[in-house]
């Protein structure tokens, strides 16, 4: 049963990220933007009617009007390589999708068995380094949710709906990265006295209570940022109404 919901859960977000990423359109209600499409690297992206202007979407520019799939398709390499690679994602899908092996005690039904010593399970190995990548992405969602504060007008003060929305998705990405493995690794990791390193202790202490909860902020960033990502998309396109708290 848990893999079939795991696979479920995760066959359905594969399925709304490759067609929100592809879709290219409502992406941007100022001073809103959808994680999958943030930071923008295309110079020419979506733009939100502010007032009687349309104001274009916040970009870097490093990728011409040449790159006319989708700015998304940039963005995402990143965030989804540091899920692919995370160790519990890597349980939950090799036990849903390969059943290698279903559940823990139970037999692997394939005859050979190399583990993550061969391409492309080697690439596994690479999940340190997205993760800083998926750092770097934190702070700039988390630049997202402070702008969000502004109102279309540039003033500060504002809030929204979507503003609670964007603050809660980066916290939520922010727990479930200091939750990792690999960062608790690199807090801790390699020391043979803790004693001698009272402040990485610590640090060590703070993540590896967060790490006992990897499992349920993986599930609740993953289906948090694709909830911000419809939020904006509703919004951008008139469906809904942003309800402004003041």
């Amino acid at each position: 049963m848990q893999p079939t919901i795991s696979g479920t859960v995760l066959l359905a977000f594969i399925a709304y990220s490759t067609w929100a990423a592809f879709a290219n359109s409502d992406y941007f209600a100022r001073p809103y933007i959808s994680p999958f499409y943030s930071p923008c690297l295309a110079s020419i992206c979506g733009s939100a009617r502010a007032g009687s202007q349309h104001v274009s979407a916040p970009h870097v520019g490093i990728f011409g009007p040449w790159w006319a799939i989708s700015p998304a398709i940039l963005v995402l390499i990143f965030p989804l390589g540091f899920r692919l690679t995370c160790y519990y994602y890597r349980r939950a899908y090799y036990r849903a999708f390969w059943q290698s092996p279903p559940a823990c005690a139970v037999g692997e039904p394939h005859k050979r068995y190399s583990g993550e010593t061969r391409f492309p399970l080697i690439l596994q190995n690479f999940h340190r380094y997205f993760f800083y990548f998926g750092l770097i992405f934190n702070a700039i969602l988390t630049y997202d949710a402070v702008v969000s504060f502004r109102s279309t007008t540039d003033k500060w003060g504002h809030m929204g709906l979507g503003t609670v929305v964007l603050v809660v998705n980066a916290a939520l990405l922010w727990l479930y990265s200091l939750s990792c493995h690999s960062c608790r690794h690199i807090v801790g990791g390699r020391l043979k006295h803790f004693s001698r390193h009272p402040i990485r202790f610590k640090f060590w202490g703070v993540v590896t209570k967060l790490n006992s909860r990897h499992m349920q902020l993986a599930w609740a960033s993953l289906i948090f940022v694709a909830l911000t990502d419809l939020y904006v998309r509703l919004v951008a396109s008139g469906t809904i109404t942003d309800p402004r708290f003041f």
